[in-house]
């Protein structure tokens, strides 16, 4: 009973406050709206009690245009630092909503506004612009084709640049790859960008003398997401590149896993399962020059207890390098369900989880919302179109679930033992 009147109260005072006096422009103004405005917008139907009912769907969202326009007219400013608050809010309205006929209208004048930035702004500023262009790609795909190849060199420079903030260049080259990996066609290309990714990377690669080079975190971070950016445009490679780079890659990215900075060492190991995979689509047989020497590092990685790491950091480096270590060795990928809203995506290859985590990267936790609304993020997963929102979905009955698990079992378990005879044949100098 007494907490009946507790939140009876808090009710009244909170209803008392809101009719006290309308918002100030100030308060429109803050960073927090577009927030609010973009949660509005994804509502189902329902308005909030605090907005009222004379708020429908369609009014919220013209509102959310409204201030995106604003923002986006908020880059051209002065100020530095206003700048950066225009840039930081366009870049969690793309992440957090799907705008295509928005964007398509105002691709141009977006695009000219980042330019600017990524041009003459410093550190922070052309980091947030950097970004906000891969959530432009990744809304827009190849309708914004001319503008990749506007930008391309630009971002190469930016790259290449070492006068140029660490973070700044890392976005770069996250861009450079999303860009590549959606909006080009053209395969030359591609291996251009691959070719400066790698000129990034490679910089972690032992020293004649073996010895590992030493280097602050901020550039093994930027290292580390050139690996990646590279990885990504690796797992769309047509078969006859695949096969260049696995013979002449191969010999090299083992060196990386000797790298003292543990995003790099499981970037690098995470790139040589995908290769493996790659190279055994063509032949099931693959193992490389020296899988022998691989697999023993990678077993030292996987059961490494120095102290000097963190509790944390030896387990994650642990459950990643056994994953690893058992797709060279058996061929066996590790299987992963993300779920949204009612469907889910099956994670079953190192390619797939590879394009995955770069996309998580670029939007975080509203990865789960663009998969159900982004046209081309459903088509790049296999998702099939897009749900109306209100379907329900048919779930499967227990026993089609059973059978579908029975099948996914029988079929993996074929494969393994297949390669498994194999590397016992192998093993034992039959």
């Amino acid at each position: 009973m007494p907490k009946s009147k507790k939140r009876a109260k808090v009710q009244k005072s909170g209803a008392g406050l809101v009719a006290s006096r309308p918002p100030t422009d100030d308060e429109y103004d803050t960073a927090d709206n577009i927030s609010t405005v973009s949660a509005l917008s994804d509502d189902t139907g329902s308005t909030p009690d605090s907005v009222g009912d004379e708020v429908d769907e369609t009014s919220t969202q013209e509102l959310f245009e409204d201030k995106l326009k604003e923002y986006i007219e908020g880059t051209t400013q002065k100020s530095a630092q206003g700048r950066k608050n225009c840039l930081d809010e366009i870049k969690k309205a793309l992440s957090k909503c799907y705008l295509y006929d928005f964007l398509m209208d105002r691709k141009v004048t977006l695009s000219d506004s980042l330019t600017r930035c990524l041009r003459k702004g410093k550190g922070d500023e052309q980091a947030l612009a950097a970004t906000c262009f891969c959530l432009l790609f990744t809304q827009l795909g190849t309708d914004v084709e001319d503008i990749f190849n506007e930008i391309r060199p630009l971002m190469l420079s930016l790259m290449a640049d070492n006068s140029v903030n660490l973070k700044a260049r890392s976005k770069c080259a996250l861009a450079l790859a999303i860009s590549s990996f959606l909006a080009c066609d053209e395969i030359e290309q591609v291996k251009s960008v691959m070719k400066a990714l790698e000129d990034v990377f490679r910089n972690s690669y032992r020293k004649g003398d073996k010895s590992v080079p030493t280097h602050n975190p901020e550039t093994c971070h930027f290292h580390s997401q050139a690996l990646q950016a590279w990885c990504l445009l690796l797992s769309i490679a047509p078969t006859f590149i695949v096969n260049d780079i696995v013979s002449s890659h191969l010999v090299k990215l083992p060196d990386l896993l000797y790298s003292k900075d543990l995003d790099v060492k499981i970037s690098a190991g995470e790139t040589i399962a995908m290769m493996y995979e790659l190279a055994r689509e063509t032949n099931e047989d693959f193992e490389g020059d020296d899988i022998d020497n691989l697999c023993d590092l990678l077993k030292n990685l996987a059961t490494d207890c120095q102290k000097s790491q963190a509790r944390k950091e030896r387990k994650q480096q642990r459950s990643s390098f056994r994953d690893i270590l058992r797709t060279i060795e058996e061929a066996d990928v590790p299987e992963t369900c993300v779920k949204f809203g009612s469907e889910h995506l099956i994670l079953n290859s190192w390619v797939r989880k590879k394009q995955y985590d770069t996309f998580c990267q670029v939007m975080g936790p509203s990865i789960n919302q663009q998969l159900q609304f982004n046209e081309l993020l459903r088509e790049i997963f296999d998702l099939g179109p897009v749900i109306p929102v209100g379907t329900v979905k048919t779930k499967l009955s227990k026993h089609e679930r059973n059978m579908y698990k029975a099948a996914a079992f029988k079929a993996r378990t074929k494969a393994r033992s297949k390669h498994r005879d194999k590397r016992s044949v192998t093993l034992n100098g039959f």
